[in-house]
């Protein structure tokens, strides 16, 4: 393919990345300008388009089974809607003061350049590979997009052991050692925290690790793995953690992921504390009034606490996908922040969390109160009603919410919403108790779990005569 620098009577937009945001940006713009208008260069350095890398732990449990039920648009759908999406081809160099990109063709090899005149870096998070001996041997996988989980199956389908180890108990972690365990595994986890989910307060996080328990899996807490064993093989046979061995068939890394700007730190682009690139409400870059930047790559404010930080959340990177296509396309729009919500569930234990854990808020100075409620998903005398257990911090004298928590049964862990919409709101817990929340016995009690916490909190933080 020649070099794309030849005069142009249109404007091109190139964008780095074809999953969530940087596909969305290319459709939203697209939406808003036709091709006659502007064109779309968009790369993917891997075999798939717009899929669901959230959906990626089901599939290798097999509670999805089509793979393509993951993919919410194919190449050919993208390039149907003039959008020229080169797949298999890895942008290697941005050259921001000649407006350009380099770009080589894994398959054949081929380098060549493409100018650009705005640019979209949506080059996404990757999973964090610790420098542990054995830690890159055939059998250790991470889990980041949907190639990483071919892979994964790739090599369940040709072991036949049925040992695993997970490093790691966050979110990915817990739900690939639930995975493997649907596939029949003898599933460890090694992990460094005091309890699973360290997004949790170590009190709920017990819950979690209770449950995994539960479901046959053995949890190895506070303990680093330090080396992944080699088999007779060439292959992983194992990790050592502690002054102990796990032996293992297959090894899976869940310890999290970081920023990939690789390529915006080489162009000089700025980034925050954890890497991620740094932009404005708009999502471009700052200081570049041509790039912009979305998904898993970049820092975003979190409204609870007025700090920046790496969230890398499917929901955030299609919301920054809009948000791009739209300026790009001529229009406006803007992204304030996030306050941190995510769910999960450990077979049918449900866990939800929204704003700060209890650490976040010593570390940026605030001074808080915290309740714990125990409750039920419904009506205490109506048929399938189960425990829910809600906690919830409160900032002192302001009574401003700052974080809730929930661990339970079904029904659970969509109920931190209600909490999600009073932090974006700056609501104070007080304020909450009044919420006119829905109510009817097969759904809530009379007084919803997050609302009697809620009152529990105000009464708390209400000042006392001395």
């Amino acid at each position: 393919m020649s070099s794309s620098t030849a005069r142009r009577d249109r404007e091109r937009l190139v964008v780095i990345g074809g999953d969530a945001a940087g596909m969305s940006a290319a459709s939203q713009a697209r939406r808003m300008k036709d091709p006659g208008e502007l064109e779309i260069v968009a790369f993917e350095r891997g075999h798939f388009s717009s899929y669901s890398a959230c959906g990626i732990p089901y599939w290798v449990g097999g509670e999805v089974t089509d793979r393509e039920a993951l993919i919410a648009r194919s190449p050919e759908e993208h390039r149907a809607r003039a959008i020229d999406l080169r797949m298999r081809t890895e942008v290697t160099e941005i050259d921001v003061d000649g407006s350009r990109v380099r770009a080589r063709e894994l398959d054949g090899g081929e380098e060549y350049w493409t100018s650009y005149d705005k640019l979209v870096i949506a080059t996404g998070a990757t999973p964090l590979r610790p420098a542990l001996p054995g830690i890159d041997l055939p059998g250790v996988h991470g889990v980041q997009t949907l190639d990483d989980g071919q892979a994964l199956l790739d090599t369940l389908a040709g072991t036949t052991g049925r040992r695993a180890v997970v490093v790691g108990a966050g979110y990915i972690g817990v739900e690939m050692a639930e995975a493997m365990i649907n596939r029949g595994f003898e599933v460890t986890v090694v992990n460094r925290g005091k309890e699973p989910m360290s997004t949790l307060d170590p009190d709920m996080g017990r819950m979690v690790h209770t449950a995994m328990e539960g479901l046959g899996i053995t949890m190895v807490n506070d303990t680093d793995v330090t080396a992944v064993l080699v088999g007779a093989d060439g292959r992983a046979r194992g990790v050592v953690a502690g002054d102990r061995e796990f032996p293992a068939d297959v090894v899976i890394l869940g310890i999290g992921v970081r920023p990939e700007t690789a390529l915006a730190r080489a162009a000089g682009l700025p980034l925050g504390a954890s890497g991620g690139l740094l932009t404005d409400l708009a999502m471009r870059v700052r200081g570049h009034e041509n790039i912009w930047a979305g998904g898993d790559c970049v820092e975003v404010l979190n409204l609870v606490s007025g700090q920046q930080q790496h969230v890398a959340l499917g929901t955030h990177a299609n919301k920054h996908g809009q948000v791009i296509g739209s300026n790009v396309g001529g229009g406006y729009a803007t992204f304030p922040g996030v306050v941190g919500t995510a769910v999960s569930k450990v077979c049918d234990l449900e866990i939800a969390r929204t704003g700060l854990r209890e650490k976040d808020a010593r570390r940026v100075g605030m001074r808080f109160r915290t309740v714990t409620v125990e409750s039920t998903s419904r009506a205490g005398y109506y048929p399938g009603a189960s425990p829910m257990t809600v906690k919830m911090m409160a900032e002192e004298r302001t009574g401003r919410l700052l974080g809730v928590q929930i661990v339970g049964r079904e029904g659970a862990a969509k109920r931190v919403d209600v909490a999600a919409v009073a932090l974006t709101a700056g609501m104070t817990v007080e304020r909450m108790t009044a919420l006119d929340l829905g109510y009817a016995p097969p759904f809530s009690p009379v007084w919803d779990p997050v609302l009697v916490a809620a009152r529990k909190a105000a009464a708390a933080v209400r000042p006392h005569d001395a």
